[in-house]
């Protein structure tokens, strides 16, 4: 009997110290944290808790990475340790902090794609990004395209213009195959609402048509007739005659100017020694564009020309007389304002 007490005894001794500790524990990971400004972690593929639980004490995030790890294991749950990049706000216990990386409250990076940039330039603004796991730099266009599903398509056009928010260590191909599924989307349900007989043979050429659209105006409410102009200019046969088609052609010999011997100068992206459509698009065209492609206004129209004011609006024509008044005007404003320009101020 006395052994029973005995036993009895150091039981509830051993249960009264094991409550004591967790309190203690409790109370060590539920303390306000000591940081008193922002910290930010990050989290690479493969790190353990504890590894991640070191980086926060040195970063002065928590006070005790193995108390906090202890807690962790026998009274909360052990986290996820999900990649990305984390802030810790000023002062957040270690069990809140706990509680973020297991959901992975990351801080998210962003890349933004404008309306009408090209292809390279997008994989160029990838690789420069500091927040993108580089897993293409040895990737070959072809091979990457053939990655997506689309083996043998130019990558041009490929993929929409956007704004990327995505977490610290996501790959460039992951983003890439996100803006491709996007670009996808978006061409179907375009092309799916199209206006009737339209001289397009199918998506790819609205693609095509939308990326020359997009490089030709930046105003939305004009996108529509630049696609109609074009869209007639097809109907009857004529030269798309834009020169965005031309620079493309060029390549990097373009310089900033294009010149007559340029617009003589043969290239598959010519269109004013070429007809009809360029084989490829020639940027990646926004929501906008893909619109005007598929929907154009056509009302008679088959010239514009930039009205030389600083607004980028265009004179649109039906006739190739009233296309050189249009030019006329548009260079006489540019002489204007080039005088103006070289004025010298007034005393």
């Amino acid at each position: 009997m006395r052994a029973l007490r005995n036993l009895l005894i150091l039981v509830g001794v051993s249960v009264v110290g094991l409550g004591a500790v967790a309190v203690w524990l409790s109370s060590a990971v539920s303390q306000s944290g000591p940081h008193p400004e922002p910290v930010r972690i990050d989290v690479r593929q493969g790190e353990s808790v504890r590894s991640v639980l070191i980086d926060l004490e040195r970063a002065g995030a928590i006070r005790d990475a193995s108390i906090t790890e202890w807690w962790a294991r026998t009274l909360g749950d052990l986290p996820r340790v999900r990649v990305g990049r984390y802030e810790i706000a000023p002062g957040v216990s270690a069990k809140e902090i706990l509680r973020q990386l297991d959901e992975g409250r990351v801080l998210l990076e962003a890349l933004v794609v404008i309306e009408g940039t090209r292809y390279a330039d997008f994989r160029r603004a990838l690789a420069a990004h500091e927040g993108v796991k580089q897993t293409l730099a040895e990737v070959s266009d072809a091979e990457l395209m053939a990655r997506l599903g689309q083996p043998g398509v130019h990558p041009e056009g490929q993929f929409f213009p956007d704004t990327y928010r995505f977490a610290w260590g996501t790959s460039d191909f992951d983003i890439l195959k996100l803006a491709h599924s996007r670009l996808k989307d978006r061409l179907e349900a375009a092309w799916t609402a199209r206006a009737p007989d339209l001289p397009l043979s199918g998506p790819t050429e609205a693609l095509i048509l939308a990326s020359i659209v997009e490089k030709e105006s930046s105003l939305a409410e004009e996108r529509p007739r630049v696609a109609g102009v074009f869209v007639q200019r097809l109907r009857k046969g004529m030269r798309l005659q834009s020169d965005p088609t031309v620079i493309y052609g060029l390549g990097d010999r373009y310089d900033g100017d294009i010149r007559t011997r340029d617009l003589r100068t043969d290239t598959p992206y010519n269109s004013y020694t070429r007809k009809g459509l360029p084989p490829t698009p020639i940027s990646l065209p926004g929501e906008e564009a893909l619109q005007a492609a598929t929907r154009p206004l056509e009302s008679g129209e088959l010239f514009f020309v930039a009205t030389g004011l600083s607004d980028g609006s265009h004179t649109f024509s039906r006739t190739y007389d009233d296309h050189r008044k249009a030019i006329k005007e548009m260079l006489e404003r540019q002489r204007a304002s080039s005088a103006t320009k070289r004025e010298p101020p007034a005393t």
